[in-house]
């Protein structure tokens, strides 16, 4: 999935000053150019509003999650509006189900491919929950073993009741969620029928920590 964040509001700030320097000069140019001149602002203006969106993609955080209740909801902006098209999350009011996005592990780096991590928790605070792996592109991420999320119903838990996923590019024992190296990728956590206290304070939820186990 595209995930800016810092980054992507450093080049949106530039991208704006280019736009506007660009203007400065548009007052000396001919017929000719202006066409291109025209041309290069609908460029610059499609790329300005979609890092906009991009940017702007997580709310409210909790640990290395991001999340936002105006996903679904009639009260959402155009700009969660265009996100939710963008990214593909046939997104639910807050009352139903709450998404939560991680796109870097615990030490703040970004999720890549070429790294093991182990992602560790309890039962979510929701009547049934999933964590999916995507790619770059927003979609599943294709494997042999036909393994693309967990859930409550499906992942295999320790003896005191936590779980453990490993997710890697290399096969793993357990619970292994493959992705692919050389590529980014980012994890997300739906609570379908979540409890009271994740609507209420969903930046006080206690969700899955993120370890880096090693890189290639």
């Amino acid at each position: 999935m595209m995930r800016f964040g810092e980054a992507g509001r450093a080049i949106l700030l530039a991208l704006l000053r280019l736009r506007w320097q660009a203007a400065a000069v548009w007052a000396r140019l001919g017929a000719w150019q202006w066409g291109v001149a025209l041309l290069l602002g609908a460029v610059l203006g499609i790329a300005t509003a979609l890092l906009s969106v991009a940017s702007g993609r997580g709310e409210l955080h909790a640990g290395v999650w991001a999340t936002s209740l105006a996903y679904g909801s009639e009260a959402a902006d155009m700009r969660t509006r265009a996100r939710v098209a963008l990214f593909g999350l046939l997104a639910l009011s807050s009352e139903q189900t709450v998404y939560y996005t991680a796109s870097r592990d615990g030490s703040g780096d970004l999720l890549s491919g070429d790294c093991t991590y182990i992602v560790t928790g309890r039962d979510l605070d929701a009547r049934w929950w999933s964590i999916t792996a995507y790619g770059p592109d927003s979609h599943l991420i294709p494997n042999e073993a036909g393994i693309y999320s967990y859930s409550k119903s499906s992942v295999a838990r320790e003896g005191d009741g936590r779980f453990l996923i490993r997710v890697s590019a290399d096969r793993q024992p357990g619970n292994w969620l493959p992705v692919r190296r050389g590529e980014r990728f980012d994890m997300t956590a739906r609570l379908y029928n979540p409890g009271a206290a994740v609507v209420e304070n969903p930046a006080a939820v206690a969700l899955p920590t993120i370890v880096r186990e090693g890189c290639r």
